[in-house]
């Protein structure tokens, strides 16, 4: 057994309303991996910010104790000095700047009192080979996807002197190569001594790497489970994590589908005139009422090109090919317009395009169909208080009230306030891009089961996600997208993982 370098002794933290974490306890050996899960709201990234400074000393009762000495920090300076570093769930870097400035961003390499530009571009790339990201320390980091600036985000925290890594969901979203990519990382860390907590809602990647798991619920410590006493399967994180058992993650459901096509492409393309090259170069599918069809592929081939060049094509792209709606042939012209005719679209990237974060949670739900709430021209407010409070009933959103600022809300709970406040607009398409990023499996589970209930009254989903357990789960047919084009359409019965990755990569 490692010696320990952690210890976080009855944590208790509040805010107005919430007990965050009451009288958590839980230890880390020194050159270990540990797993931290638990659903939306448990209080992992709580305790992570406490044990960072960002929530300081004298904020919370409770020790922190790192390599047997109690710490007492009052900002994230104080944890790093020691050797702390932690990646949060959304990313913190500055879009306008280059990689390598974010990457050295508050830990410069200096040459007397001016910074060495040289040394640091070299010392970036260096950085960028460890994290596998082939990628020019000179592009802007606002040119780069989601999975890419995670990435840059990872490959910032090991070029600071760290004895603790701290991953708060790192892998959410990253495709299945960069997922094993970054995986092969913190076990080559490991192999280093540099002890690493991973918090993910992708249990296989816990149980695949982790050497013990700690499991929180409601903001306390439920167990540690020590994987090399082969304590550690899914089935006892889940039980642990929900407090019951979940047979089957993915519920089941007659697959009658109507004949009825709802939303067709033919040969659609896109032109990015910020990129400067084709997006999509031609893809065809069908939609039926009452259908779930999932958009598989890798980051990069298209998937949210597709669906924001249908909806509205609010990037402004150059179109070609043909949409048709309900038979009828359309060509969207703005997100208003797609709405008013049944569409509605929910963004991979809830914090940039889904929500408004100093908003609360009445109001987001609300925003994109305030006109069902108007009388005249004032919002029914009893109307909208009731409508809020179903939905936060439905999806199990955890918040103490309706009127709570979403900004407030743990990833997941943001993300369910962002699939509610599509459902109320109602439509008979809905698209769902990446439905379930930073979603614990309780949360899944009750996603999935709403996403059933839609179709089987008649509205028709198309599911956009990297995990490839889900697409199969939940999709009647998998369309797989690999390089802007559409390279293979399967029904579910004939569909495997290993099929989708072979149309995905060799295309």
């Amino acid at each position: 057994m490692n010696s320990t370098i952690l210890e976080m002794r009855n944590i208790t933290k509040t805010f107005p309303g919430v007990m965050a974490l009451s009288d958590v306890s839980f230890s880390v050996g020194e050159g270990e991996i540990h797993g931290l899960v638990g659903e939306n709201g448990a209080g992992k990234s709580t305790l992570m910010k406490v044990l960072s400074g960002v929530y300081p000393h004298g904020t919370y009762s409770g020790d922190i104790v790192l390599g047997g000495k109690v710490q007492e920090f009052k900002s994230i300076a104080d944890s790093e000095k020691v050797g702390i570093a932690i990646i949060y769930q959304e990313l913190a870097l500055v879009p306008e700047l280059t990689v390598y400035e974010n990457i050295f961003l508050g830990n410069e390499i200096k040459k007397g009192i001016t910074v060495d530009w040289n040394a640091t571009i070299k010392k970036s790339a260096e950085m960028l080979k460890k994290v596998r990201l082939d990628l020019n320390p000179a592009t802007k980091v606002k040119e780069l996807g989601v999975g890419k600036q995670q990435l840059v985000e990872i490959a910032k925290a090991l070029s600071r002197d760290v004895r603790l890594l701290i991953l708060d969901e790192p892998t959410a979203a990253l495709n299945e190569d960069d997922c094993d990519n970054l995986l092969g990382i913190l076990e080559e860390l490991k192999a280093q001594g540099i002890t690493c907590v991973l918090i993910s809602h992708k249990l296989k990647e816990v149980i695949r790497i982790a050497d013990t798991v700690t499991v929180l619920r409601d903001g306390k410590t439920i167990c540690t489970l020590d994987a090399r006493k082969g304590e550690v399967s899914e089935e006892a994180l889940i039980r642990n994590m929900v407090g019951r058992d979940i047979d089957n993650i993915y519920p089941k459901r007659a697959h009658t589908i109507s004949e009825e096509v709802v939303l067709e492409a033919r040969g659609w393309q896109a032109y990015s005139p910020k990129l400067g090259r084709e997006v999509l170069k031609g893809v065809d599918f069908k939609l039926h009422k009452g259908e779930i069809i999932g958009f598989a592929g890798l980051m990069g081939s298209g998937r949210t090109e597709l669906a924001r060049s249908i909806f509205g094509n609010p990037d402004h792209y150059r179109l070609q090919g043909d949409l048709f709606m309900k038979g009828a042939a359309r060509r969207f012209s703005s997100p208003k317009e797609a709405i008013k005719s049944g569409l509605a679209y929910a963004t991979e990237d809830r914090k940039g395009n889904g929500l408004i974060l100093i908003q609360d949670v009445r109001q987001n739900i609300s925003l994109a169909n305030l006109a069902s709430l108007t009388e005249g021209l004032v919002i029914n407010k009893n109307a909208e208080i009731k409508m809020a409070n179903e939905y936060k009933d439905a999806l199990s959103i955890k918040t103490p009230s309706i009127e709570q600022k979403v900004g407030n809300l743990s990833g997941g709970n943001q993300q369910k306030v962002s699939v509610a406040k599509w459902l109320f607009v109602r439509p008979d398409v809905l698209i769902l891009d990446e439905p379930t990023r930073g979603i614990d499996v309780g949360a899944k589970y009750e996603i999935y089961t709403i996403m059933n209930k839609l179709v089987e009254q008649g509205m028709s989903i198309i599911m956009i996600s990297s995990e490839l357990p889900e697409v199969l789960g939940m999709s009647d047919r998998i369309y797989v997208i690999a390089g802007g084009k559409t390279v293979g359409e399967m029904p579910i019965a004939e569909a495997s993982q290993e099929k989708i990755m072979a149309l995905a990569t060799n295309y």
